[in-house]
């Protein structure tokens, strides 16, 4: 999107540090049309304590982790356009769209932000994407059916430098492995359920973390929530959730448990919470999922009933 941009001519409006009040002034005092952001930053943007409707629409590209519906709703309230693109670096890096049709576009928030939460179809240049099962079939398109998305053509990367093992088996089967968890619905849109090492695996149940977060964050107080698994001595691995609340709002582990009981079934509700507004992030603004799991599976984590 940077390149493109530059390639046109636009005018291209950077701050020192993503800081949502100075996000809006710019966004006024340039007349930006444009914005491309991780979901994390449209999360501070969609803050009660500082969101505020622009006065004219800015069509916003969202990539680097699956934005949820609630943070696509919100940010649609307030008069941003949100589009979902999802890809790798090692896919150079743009694969999938969250296209919509015209009539699509047309639906209520409460029902096109979900499509747009999706990663969508893939792009015309991308090559073949699909998600696989593990002898490589495509999965049936159920919306249920789990298996990977992976990729092949002249965009997908030759291998990893000076690492053969790797290359081998992010290859193997001529298709790059993504790690991403996905189905495929019968539009044929895909939609990523987790990644294969976020996968939690309670009592044998596979439990999608992706799933459980986008249901804390239909929750009006919650701001940014991540899911891990934290070790039990009955189930192996359980649900626990890293909140960041809205500023100005209250909610216990109670309230966000009743909230997730009334929408997933018992065994995916997070045993634990920890409420935080420091969650570690990427500087591309990327959940560091491992470095929460690694404190809870270290014992480092005080954990909240």
């Amino acid at each position: 999107g940077v390149w493109s941009g530059f390639g046109v001519g636009v005018t291209h409006v950077t701050l020192p540090a993503v800081r949502a009040a100075e996000a809006y002034a710019a966004i006024e005092q340039y007349g930006v049309t444009h914005l491309c952001a991780a979901p994390t930053v449209l999360s501070m943007l969609t803050d009660p304590a500082t969101a505020r409707p622009l006065s004219r629409p800015v069509r916003v590209v969202t990539a680097g982790s699956p934005p949820h519906a609630r943070t696509i709703a919100d940010m649609n309230a307030l008069g941003f356009h949100v589009t979902q693109a999802y890809g790798l670096t090692e896919t150079s890096p743009l694969i999938t769209v969250a296209e919509l049709s015209a009539a699509q576009e047309a639906l209520p928030t409460a029902e096109r932000a979900p499509l747009v939460a999706r990663q969508g179809f893939e792009m015309l240049l991308a090559g073949e994407v699909e998600v696989l099962a593990e002898d490589l079939s495509p999965v049936p398109h159920d919306g249920q059916t789990l298996g990977e998305i992976m990729v092949r053509g002249n965009l997908v990367m030759k291998g990893y430098f000076r690492n053969p093992e790797a290359t081998e088996r992010a290859l193997a089967g001529g298709w790059f492995h993504t790690g991403d968890v996905a189905v495929t619905h019968p539009d044929g849109r895909i939609e990523i359920r987790d990644r294969n090492k976020d996968v939690i695996i309670s009592g044998g149940e596979n439990i999608s973390s992706v799933e459980i977060e986008g249901v804390l964050y239909a929750h009006p107080a919650v701001r940014e929530a991540v899911v891990v698994a934290m070790p039990d001595p009955r189930w192996g691995e359980v649900p626990c959730a890293f909140v960041a609340l809205h500023g100005g709002h209250a909610a216990s582990p109670e309230d966000l448990t009743a909230h997730v009981r009334t929408r997933l079934a018992g065994f995916k509700v997070p045993k634990h919470y920890e409420f935080r507004d420091d969650l570690p992030k990427t500087a591309s603004g990327k959940f560091q999922k491992y470095v929460l799991r690694a404190e809870l599976w270290e014992g480092q984590t005080r954990l909240v009933n």
